[in-house]
């Protein structure tokens, strides 16, 4: 299989490997996916970056050194005004083969574990409609999120100067990020418009009459308007946590602080009161349009699935493929819990498994899961793979709720035990889902993939009842 070559004007800009977070959730479902449709192994991914340890700092670690670490690997605040939107876009598609006569369909929005395995079971591309930057912060206070923000609108000035066709949501957030949300800025950048390369990579590689699936997140939380498509939000709904924590720091924000050295007492949100809006992985309204009415000539309506819970998504797509694998003669009954960033489409293929993904490790998501698998027909076999979330807290599912997960199994009940050997602390690299799961029977040859139509059909079937949207 020859790869997509599109010109991109790379040159004299920051290459999109480095801006590009290299451990962001998009960008780790771009890689898998693109293994998986390529045959390849994840194995032999790359270990966690600087930033990804400050992520999930350990409970022995450094934290002045993981800071810094994270701040080595993230852009410098003049590389801002060089940054090019078109060129991420266009290194986003050339991740994938050409194919002839096609791909069937593609999945494009929302970063979302389920959404991967989905594109990876139809044999289709998955895109990405924003992409998150991290950017230095030289002198920066955790402890000062008015601080942040003003850096912040500095940042996105310059980045959205080089590039009027995206939005930045900026994410300040010092329990996901722990100390590393000192020393640098999390910016969230969304294309408002389709990049010419998306635009391309939709009209050239789609076959005719291809399923375009646009998946979003629903969920909303409080948005402070700065203007000029820069916006900034206090914590993220992957925290577990609510709003008003860190509003009035509770518990895990006070813990946060103090482990990155900050007070808790000094702790002030912007003045200007938020409004309610999507989260920092929504979509943006014009993205949406842009899609429709670029890839209406080749494939029809894009079918809109959005999920206002992780959850809901990941029971359609697990029942969607179990199935798919039932129609294909396998017997369906092995069954693997990814969390996070641990997760392999490709290598769940070859095994024939039941993907289902919990977006965080949090009491509220597994429980989801739990109650999926006790409702569901019984699995002979559950492997769970569990991405630590560097912190102890309330909201945290303890690792008796993991082996409850596991428990529903017939026969064998596994919970990597390398992910609950220092738990909650610590920080896996994706490559370690590859690895436990190379490590199980494969059952070959893969079925042909599942067709678009199955799989809108089953996701409704399946996703409706949870709060899943298909239309």
């Amino acid at each position: 299989m020859a790869y997509q070559e599109i010109d991109a004007p790379f040159s004299g800009s920051p290459q999109p490997e480095r801006v590009v977070t290299a451990d962001s959730l998009g960008r780790v479902l771009l890689t898998v996916t693109a293994r998986a449709l390529a045959g390849r192994a994840g194995d032999e991914l790359d270990e966690p970056t600087a930033a990804s340890r400050a992520r999930g700092f350990a409970a022995t670690s450094d934290d002045e050194a993981l800071a810094a670490g994270a701040a080595r690997v993230a852009l410098a605040p003049e590389d801002l005004k060089l940054v090019d939107a078109d060129a991420v876009a266009a290194w986003v598609t050339a991740q994938y083969p050409v194919v002839d006569p096609g791909f069937p369909a593609v999945v494009i929005g929302s970063p979302h574990g389920s959404a991967a395995h989905l594109a990876a079971t139809m044999g289709a591309p998955w895109l990405p409609a924003s992409f998150e930057v991290t950017v230095r912060w030289p002198d920066g206070a955790v402890d000062d999120p008015e601080a942040a923000q003003r850096q912040g609108a500095a940042s996105a000035s310059d980045l959205l100067a080089a590039n009027p066709s995206v939005a930045i949501r900026q994410v300040h957030d010092p329990v996901l990020r722990g100390p590393a949300a000192g020393t640098t800025l999390s910016l969230f950048t969304r294309w408002r418009r389709l990049p010419p390369a998306y635009r391309v990579f939709l009209l050239r590689q789609l076959r005719p009459g291809a399923t375009v699936l646009l998946v979003g997140d629903g969920r909303t939380w409080p948005v402070f308007d700065l203007g000029a498509a820069h916006s900034f939000q206090l914590g993220a709904p992957s925290s577990g946590l609510q709003p008003d924590d860190f509003v009035r720091p509770g518990p895990d924000l006070v813990q946060a602080l103090r482990r990155a050295d900050g007070e808790p007492r000094a702790w002030l949100p912007p003045a200007t009161p938020p409004t309610m809006g999507l989260a920092e992985s929504g979509l943006e309204v014009e993205f949406e349009d842009d899609l429709r009415e670029t890839v209406g000539d080749v494939a029809g309506r894009p079918l809109s699935v959005r999920y206002g819970r992780p959850a809901a998504l990941s029971a359609a797509v697990a029942g969607s493929v179990r199935g798919w694998l039932v129609g294909a003669g396998k017997s369906a009954d092995r069954l693997a819990v990814g969390c996070g960033r641990l997760l392999d489409p490709g290598q769940a293929l070859r095994s024939a498994l039941v993907p289902y993904w919990c977006e965080a490790p949090l009491r509220d998501e597994v429980a989801e899961a739990e109650c999926w698998v006790a409702g569901s027909p019984a699995f002979r076999s559950i492997d769970v793979l569990i991405e630590p979330p560097g912190r102890p807290s309330a909201v945290v599912a303890p690792l008796r709720q993991w082996d409850a997960v596991a428990w529903f199994s017939q026969q064998r009940a596994a919970v990597d035990r390398l992910g609950t050997r220092s738990y909650p602390y610590g920080t896996l690299p994706t490559r370690h889902a590859s690895l436990v799961l190379s490590a199980l029977r494969e059952d070959l040859p893969v079925p042909p993939p599942m067709t678009p139509e199955a799989a809108t059909r089953d996701l409704r079937a399946y996703g409706t009842p949870l709060g899943l949207s298909v239309c």
